[in-house]
């Protein structure tokens, strides 16, 4: 079934080349309909990315800290929320957003933040996990603010990330694999997977479709942080 035009341009809308006032005030008119959107899109990235971070755990994660960046209305926090997870603080840009977040009760502590602008509202290795689902892409969070996430999780802890796969984000993809693997490289992280997943959600037009499919696709990223080794002596 074709999407609605009225979602496929909200989601056009804030994924185009706005400035950064225009497109939180975009991201806070949305916040009414945003759930709704999303079930539309069959947007399969919060329910992914939480499996795939639960599945990763060593041990129950009750006790785990959680920072959901980018928390939009909560639809990650629920599915966090399902799978055990119960001391979430979130961070969002548009203050619309963040009122949705608040009405679910799921969160701990919500904060205001535009992450690529600003530091996270948070100490260095605050954080036991550290999620990011669906704001990393073309004209949303820079790929450089990933050592930003990096700061705020405890050694140990996972990074749980995810980002598109059609025609207009492979540019970004790209910059955001490199970003990845340079840390990886340099020793701050391990991977613990990437999961490729093609119907990620649906495709809101012919051009950004997966071979006809109708849907687009995506990848979830799980990466553990690397203690800091200790230093030589002599």
């Amino acid at each position: 079934m074709r999407l609605p035009a009225a979602v496929r341009e909200r989601v056009a809308a804030v994924h185009g080349g706005a400035g950064l006032s225009e497109r939180l005030r975009l991201y806070d008119g949305w916040a009414a309909c945003y759930e709704q959107d999303v079930a539309a899109l069959e947007y399969r990235a919060p329910h992914l990315a939480a499996a795939s971070l639960a599945f990763a755990f060593p041990a129950p994660p009750a006790e785990a800290r959680l920072l959901d960046v980018a928390c939009g209305t909560g639809v990650v926090a629920r599915e966090l929320h399902r799978r055990g997870f119960r001391c979430l603080h979130g961070v969002d840009g548009s203050a619309g957003m963040l009122e949705r977040a608040r009405s679910t009760g799921l969160y701990q502590e919500l904060r205001q933040c535009v992450l690529g602008r600003e530091p996270l509202p948070a100490p260095a290795e605050h954080y036991d996990a550290v999620t990011v689902v669906g704001a990393l892409g073309e004209g949303q969070v820079p790929s450089a603010a990933v050592p930003e996430l990096l700061r705020v999780t405890k050694a140990g802890g996972f990074l749980c990330l995810t980002t598109r796969s059609n025609p207009s984000n492979l540019r970004y993809k790209a910059e955001l694999e490199a970003v990845l693997e340079e840390l990886e490289r340099q020793g701050a992280w391990q991977k613990v997977l990437a999961q490729e997943v093609e119907r990620w959600e649906k495709a809101t037009s012919e051009e950004e479709s997966t071979q006809g499919t109708g849907y687009i696709s995506g990848v979830v990223y799980v990466y553990r942080k690397c203690p800091v080794p200790p230093p030589e002596e002599g």
